[in-house]
């Protein structure tokens, strides 16, 4: 495994990281006691960094995540989120952020978290994340509940205005570095190297596109970006690998972001994605990969409020 640091934090954190959503039965139903062996099989395969929320399952993740790691939990760095919660609602008052990270602290069985993260700040009033939900975390923080602070979402242009106006150590994105999105890099990466804050990457395989796994009924990518699904397995299988492999490792491969975060609930998950680190890309096949994603390169689709989706770079 290979570690690096989170921004500023004192935190070296594995390059690839155990995203916890599927434990809460997101993708499919999960066995518990296999979640719990794929927790387990993660830490002894040098993961030391654990990202949940309470909307993952409607606390399910949370939960099923606590169980898992009670003898475990001073070997890892935890982190969760608040203000979106389940079924589409959202809550971005200061009243609320300080009663959630309570009921995360009970379901996780710990007393504290290593980051707080304002969950898909797109879903918010721009006034109210600025002035309730941040200035709420911050106090998290100061209280000893949370170590550090962030936020997260998908508007990536957005997260990058909104880091401008604020000071957190975390900035969690996600499908914007992936084999079909790289608009990470117009602006949140240079941003995150100028201010000093870690830069967290999730959704790698954009979950399931870029992997041999049926693509869920309810993800959003324009359809002609599914379509590529069959293309690129047969690509890669003419290579002799597999698109998952291919796209975990050239979203590892960043050299700014911190940590790619991984949705997994199974063992042989965890043991595939982790055999990872020691895969090598054959040579060509990245350059196949992008002239026949070009077409639909950076397709992406917007969510939470129209104000908040932005386009453009910012100047």
């Amino acid at each position: 495994m290979q570690y690096r640091r989170l921004g500023k934090t004192d935190m070296d954190v594995s390059v690839l990281a155990f995203g916890a959503s599927p434990l809460g039965d997101v993708f499919d139903t999960t066995d518990e006691a296999e979640g719990i062996r794929a927790v387990h099989t993660a830490i002894d395969r040098g993961i030391n960094f654990f990202d949940v929320a309470p909307f993952y399952g409607d606390t399910l993740a949370e939960t099923r995540l606590g169980k898992a790691l009670q003898t475990k939990r001073s070997s890892i760095f935890l982190a969760t989120k608040c203000c979106r919660y389940a079924n589409g609602h959202f809550d971005f008052s200061y009243d609320r952020v300080l009663s959630s990270i309570d009921e995360s602290l009970a379901r996780l069985k710990t007393d504290y978290v290593d980051l707080l993260q304002v969950h898909d700040i797109e879903f918010g009033d721009r006034e109210q994340v600025l002035n309730e939900a941040i200035p709420a975390v911050l106090k998290a923080k100061e209280m000893g509940k949370a170590r550090y602070v962030g936020f997260s979402g998908l508007p990536v242009r957005y997260l990058a205005q909104i880091a401008r106006q604020v000071e957190v150590d975390t900035v969690l994105s996600w499908g914007h570095y992936t084999l079909l999105d790289d608009e990470i890099n117009d602006e949140l990466v240079p941003l995150s190297e100028q201010k000093g804050f870690g830069l967290l990457n999730a959704a790698p395989l954009m979950q399931r596109i870029l992997s041999e796994a049926p693509v869920p009924a309810w993800q959003n990518s324009p359809q002609p970006v599914k379509d590529l699904q069959p293309q690129l397995i047969r690509l890669c299988r003419d290579y002799g690998v597999s698109l998952s492999d291919v796209a975990l490792r050239f979203a590892i491969d960043h050299p700014v972001i911190a940590t790619t975060i991984v949705g997994m609930s199974e063992q042989r998950q965890v043991e595939q994605n982790v055999a990872v680190l020691d895969f090598v890309i054959p040579d060509g096949l990245l350059d196949a990969i992008h002239a026949l994603v070009a077409p639909v390169k950076n397709w992406m689709w917007f969510e939470g409020r129209p104000e908040n989706n932005i386009h453009k770079p910012t100047l």
